[in-house]
């Protein structure tokens, strides 16, 4: 399954270096070319490690004549070979289409009480505005990211987005809550899919060394549609239009990012392509051709079989992996302080400075600053990381990823603490807790950025599974966080319950640090992590240690 859950499943480097040939290098090459194929989500289980670092490599047999595969490495219909203007324009359609439902999560927050009001049930009912819809999140992965690599990316997307934009319909006309909290899951459910399949599509058309400017772009996409979300929708209820018109408004945003879709978005996923390829070339010539087949078709895609890599794998591995396990419940902690947010900063704005809902909105934009800030760091850390790809033969330490997490760890405690005790008090320039939401966002794009890439290069072809398991937590939580925030800032006051945040986030604050020091032991002893980086660094201590016995001969 690919995700926002494949989406940085799409940061690995695997890249080779050709002089590097020995049966090690073999091991690696099937290690690379089964996370290129299936983006993360390998049909095949994990072997047993030899050595605690790789699964023994295997004796490569010649290749199958009837196996179809790409017309040699410069084929114009492998997406990796397409133009550079090409790759950017999907890049920027993908990106486009997540600040779309990104931006639909959030939008409606502003409008929760009138909402409520107008349906006549409780304010608490009308915070499930937002929490329902990321509800959706947790469902949809489940479907889309199987559906994508069986059925090819294209049709997921065309399918799910033009079901999305009908969905709107049903909020924007309903008459009563329960109506409106159905419709608003479904939309939820199919809202996910360009978080699901996007991180897919970079995968699929950008090469190892140059995804992370593309990713880091798009993880921003993340989080900029959450932030745009309350700036618009607050100036919607502020006019004489009323609520109703933040979701027609909605629906249009979504229905021209729809037909961007259907027009200029290309199948990506090269399992898919082929097995076109095949078909077509049994078309041409039913008679010489009659036996070509792709490999794609002879996958396991029974019940049973994507059952196993949807649910039971996923959940085995959270189970069992530490690093999955602290990480989820360190992302999920980030997800739900970012969508807490969306109530919080109404409640201490308007509550000790008496700013109107408009007025709020235009706070959140200290928050677009701050993730766009943490975007522009990680591409400069993924520069660094690039440069030591070729030393490491392709396969840099996963823990050269955590740079972003240790810069964001810290961030968003400091954020946090600023926000509570400078909000608390109305004689406090309104400027000063607003520009604490600069550190706030820049401490979640950062960790997102680190985190999910170092998931990706730790457990490479078993990364899906990974995120899978990641954004079902992650989204639960940031679900549930809108529910209690309000409550806990009533209860507990704005000072303490950032407090509160800020102390959940020093309790976990170490943890990049941990894994920096610590991980390469914890993924030697790791099931699903392939450690190719653990094995060169043995060769290369090897290398150094036999030049310098040369030189001293």
């Amino acid at each position: 399954m690919s995700g926002l859950s494949s989406l940085q499943s799409s940061t690995t480097t695997l890249h080779v270096i050709s002089h590097f040939h020995t049966p090690l290098q073999d091991t690696f090459q099937r290690e690379e070319t089964r996370t290129e194929e299936y983006g993360g989500d390998d049909p095949q289980g994990p072997s047993p490690k030899d050595g605690d670092t790789l699964p023994p490599a295997k004796e490569v047999s010649s290749p199958d004549p009837n196996l179809v595969r790409w017309d040699g490495p410069d084929d114009p219909e492998n997406p990796h070979n397409w133009s550079l203007r090409k790759k950017w324009a999907i890049t920027a359609l993908c990106v486009l289409l997540t600040i779309n439902v990104t931006f639909a999560s959030s939008a409606p927050s502003s409008a929760s009480t009138y909402i409520a009001k107008e349906f006549g049930v409780k304010t608490e009912v009308g915070y499930l505005v937002t929490s329902i819809f990321l509800c959706g999140y947790v469902v949809g992965p489940l479907l889309w990211g199987p559906g994508s690599e069986l059925f090819g990316r294209q049709i997921i997307f065309r399918i799910g987005l033009a079901l999305y934009v009908v969905f709107h319909l049903g909020q924007t006309l309903a008459r009563d809550m329960a109506t409106f909290l159905v419709t608003r899951f479904i939309t939820g459910v199919f809202a996910s899919v360009p978080l699901t399949v996007s991180g897919g599509v970079m995968v699929d058309i950008w090469d190892p060394a140059n995804r992370g400017i593309a990713m880091a772009i798009f993880s921003a996409g993340v989080f900029v549609g959450p932030v745009l979300g309350p700036i618009a929708g607050g100036f919607i209820i502020m006019s004489p239009i009323g609520w109703r018109w933040i979701f027609w408004i909605m629906m249009m945003f979504a229905g021209v990012c729809t037909v961007l879709a259907f027009l200029f978005l290309p199948e990506t996923y090269a399992p898919v392509i082929l097995q076109w390829k095949a078909q077509r070339l049994r078309k041409a010539d039913p008679e010489a051709n009659s036996l070509l087949y792709s490999e794609h078709a002879r996958s396991d895609w029974s019940l049973s079989g994507v059952l196993h890599r949807t649910l039971f794998r996923p959940v085995q591995m959270i189970i069992c992996e530490p690093i999955l396990l602290l990480v989820t419940i360190y992302t999920s902690l980030v997800y739900g302080v970012l969508y807490a947010t969306f109530e919080a900063i109404p409640f201490i704005f308007i509550t000790t400075r008496g700013f109107n809902i408009r007025q709020v909105g235009l706070i959140f934009i200290g928050v677009g600053i701050g993730t766009t800030i943490g975007a522009y760091i990680a591409i400069r850390l993924s520069n660094r990381y690039n440069v030591l790809i070729p030393k490491y033969r392709g396969f840099p330490p996963p823990e050269e990823r955590l740079y972003g997490a240790m810069i964001g760890a810290p961030s968003l405690v400091a954020g946090a603490f600023w926000l509570g005790w400078t909000g608390q008090y109305s004689h406090i320039h309104w400027i000063v807790p607003a520009l604490a939401t600069v550190p706030i966002g820049a401490s979640v794009s950062l960790v997102f950025n680190s985190f999910l890439a170092y998931l990706v290069d730790t457990y490479l072809q078993y990364a899906a599974s990974a995120f899978s398991a990641n954004t079902i937590v992650r989204s639960c939580v940031g679900a549930a966080f809108p529910l209690f925030t309000l409550q806990m800032f009533v209860a507990l006051g704005i000072g303490w319950s950032c407090t509160l945040v800020g102390l959940c986030g020093l309790l976990l604050a170490p943890s990049p640090f941990l894994f920096y020091r610590y991980g390469k032991r914890i993924r030697a002893k790791s099931k699903f992590s392939p450690c190719p980086d653990l094995a060169i660094a043995k060769l290369i201590a090897a290398e150094e240690a036999a030049a310098a016995a040369k030189e001293k001969a």
